[in-house]
C-alpha cells in the first residue's frame, strides 16, 4: 500500500488540527487526562456519539486486531458498521473506517473543520473544550463522520487506558478488556491491578464485560469487582495459557457475537438473513479481511541480487509491540509459526517513555542481533546509541543506526549472510517509516 497524498481540504484541516497538543507524540508523564473537554465538544456538536450503538475495546495487547475482527464480522452480517482506531501507520484516515473502508479525505476534512470551529467557540466562551487536545478533536471528528454516514454500530478502540480516554463518552453495550500488562505506568499506575481499574473504566451500567482474563487473575479480579459493583455480566474466554494471540482474539470476538445473537441481533440480508449473530461469522475470509498493518504482518522480503545465495527472499515480520508483555507474546507466536526459522535480526525503535530494559530483556531471549534506530515521529525516542549500550550491557551483540532505512539495509544484509529472519518492532512509527519500502520489496 503506497501512501497517497491527502486532498487539499484534508491537508488544510490537518494543518489547523496540528496546532493543538498531540499527546500521542509527547512524553506521557506530561499528559492531561479528563473527559470535560470532550463532553463539551460533544454537546457543541449535537452529541454525535449518541447516534450509533457501540462496542468499546480496551486492553494492553490485541485491541486493534479485536476491533478489526468485530468490524469484519459485523460487515459480513450485513450491518452498517464503523470502526475508530489509533494510532495510524501511514495515513490519519486509517483511524476512521466506514463500512470497511478508510474515510474519504473530504468527509474527514469537513468533520475536523466542524470540530475545530466548536473548539474555537469554546475558547471564546472559556468553556471546558478550550482545553481539547489533538486526540480529542480527531475522536470527535470520527463520531461526526459516523453520524453523517448513518451507521448503526461502531467499534470504538480506546486510545490510552479507558476511564479518562477521549473515547469514553460513548456507551459501549459491550465493553471488552482484552488483557492487562504493564504499560504507560506513569499515567495508568504501577501495577496490573491499577491499570485494570483504568481500563475497566469503560464499563457502564447496562453493559456486558468481555475479557480473556481469568477470574483468579489479580487484574481479572479487579474487572470482576467493578462489574459486580455496576451489576454487569462478565463473559470470559476459556483458552489454554499458551493460546496464540490470534486464537485469543477470535475467542473474544466469538463471545461478543454469541452474546449479541442471544440478545436478538440478527444477520441483515444475504443467504443467512434472519440468522442470529454468532461466532460462526468468523470464517477464514472474515479473519483474513481483519488483518491490520504492523500487527504480526508477515512478508517475504526480496533480497538484492548481490546478496542472493541459496534463497531469493528473507522472512520479515512487522509488529508495533512496545511493551514487554506484548513483545513476549508476539515472539512466542512467531517462533511457533511455519516458515520462520534461524537467527532473528531485529530492527528496534522505542519511545523514551517505554520500558527499554524490560523490552530488551525479552528480545534477548529470541534475537541474535539487534539494530537500533529512531522513529518515534515525535522527538521522544530513546537514542539508538543508548539502546545499543543497554543491549551490550546484557552481553548481546548489536549496532546503532539512527536512520531507519539504513537500519533496514543493514538488517537485510545480515539476514542474507546468515540465513535468518527479520523483525521490525518497538514502535508503529517505525513500522510506518519502513512499511512502504518493505512492501515494494515483497517477493
Amino acid at each position: 500500500m503506497s501512501q497517497s497524498h491527502p486532498s487539499q481540504a484534508l491537508s488544510d484541516a490537518l494543518r489547523r488540527l496540528d496546532q493543538l497538543t498531540n499527546w500521542e507524540r509527547k512524553p506521557r508523564g506530561e499528559m492531561r487526562v479528563g473527559l470535560e473537554p470532550m463532553l463539551d465538544l460533544m454537546q457543541r456538536l449535537g452529541n454525535p456519539h449518541r447516534n450509533f450503538r457501540a462496542i468499546h475495546v480496551a486492553g494492553t495487547k490485541g485491541k486493534g486486531s479485536v476491533s478489526a475482527l468485530l468490524e469484519a464480522g459485523l460487515l459480513r452480517a450485513g450491518w452498517q458498521v464503523g470502526r475508530y482506531a489509533s494510532p495510524h501507520v501511514d495515513r490519519v484516515n486509517e483511524r476512521i473506517s466506514v463500512l470497511g473502508r478508510e474515510v474519504e479525505d473530504d468527509a474527514l476534512a469537513k468533520a475536523i473543520m466542524q470540530v475545530l470551529d466548536c473548539y474555537e467557540s469554546a475558547k471564546q466562551a472559556a468553556t471546558a473544550a478550550e482545553d481539547a487536545t489533538w486526540f480529542d478533536v480527531i475522536t470527535a471528528a470520527a463520531f461526526v463522520v459516523f453520524g453523517n454516514a448513518g451507521l448503526n454500530w461502531v467499534v470504538v478502540e480506546v486510545g490510552l487506558g479507558g476511564r479518562l480516554d477521549s473515547t469514553n463518552v460513548v456507551f459501549g453495550e459491550v465493553a471488552i478488556v482484552t488483557n492487562i500488562g504493564l504499560e504507560h505506568t506513569e499515567i495508568l499506575g504501577a501495577t496490573r491491578e491499577a491499570i485494570a481499574r483504568e481500563k475497566v473504566g469503560i464499563l457502564k451500567p447496562g453493559a456486558v464485560l468481555v475479557t480473556a482474563l481469568a477470574a483468579g487473575d489479580a487484574a481479572g479480579q479487579v474487572l470482576q469487582q467493578r462489574a459486580d459493583e455496576l451489576g454487569c455480566e462478565v463473559l470470559r474466554t476459556d483458552l489454554p495459557r499458551d493460546a496464540t494471540i490470534a486464537d485469543t482474539n477470535i475467542a473474544l470476538v466469538g463471545l461478543v457475537f454469541n452474546h449479541l445473537g442471544q440478545q436478538g441481533e440478527r444477520v441483515h440480508g444475504g443467504s443467512d438473513a434472519g440468522q442470529p449473530i454468532g461466532a460462526w461469522l468468523l470464517e477464514p475470509a472474515v479473519v483474513d479481511k481483519a488483518r491490520l498493518p504492523g500487527r504480526m504482518e508477515r512478508v517475504d522480503f526480496a533480497l538484492p541480487p548481490a546478496l542472493r545465495n541459496e534463497r531469493q527472499t528473507a522472512p520479515m515480520v512487522m509488529d508495533g509491540a512496545h511493551v514487554p508483555f506484548n513483545i513476549e507474546a508476539v515472539l512466542r507466536d512467531i517462533t511457533r509459526s511455519p516458515g520462520v526459522s534461524g537467527d532473528c535480526i531485529a530492527i528496534v525503535a522505542l519511545a523514551s517513555d517505554k520500558d527499554a530494559p524490560g523490552f530488551l530483556n525479552v528480545l534477548s531471549r529470541y534475537v541474535s542481533h539487534a539494530i537500533f534506530t529512531e522513529a518515534s515521529g515525535s522527538g521522544r525516542a530513546h537514542a539508538a546509541k543508548e539502546l545499543d549500550a543497554l543491549w551490550a550491557s546484557m552481553g548481546m551483540v548489536g549496532e546503532a543506526e539512527p536512520d531507519p532505512l539504513k537500519a533496514l539495509d543493514r538488517a537485510v544484509a545480515k539476514a542474507a549472510g546468515g540465513g535468518g529472519w527479520i523483525l521490525v518492532t518497538g514502535s508503529l512509527y517505525l513500522v510506518g517509516a519502513l512499511r512502504n519500502t518493505v512492501l515494494r520489496n515483497a517477493g
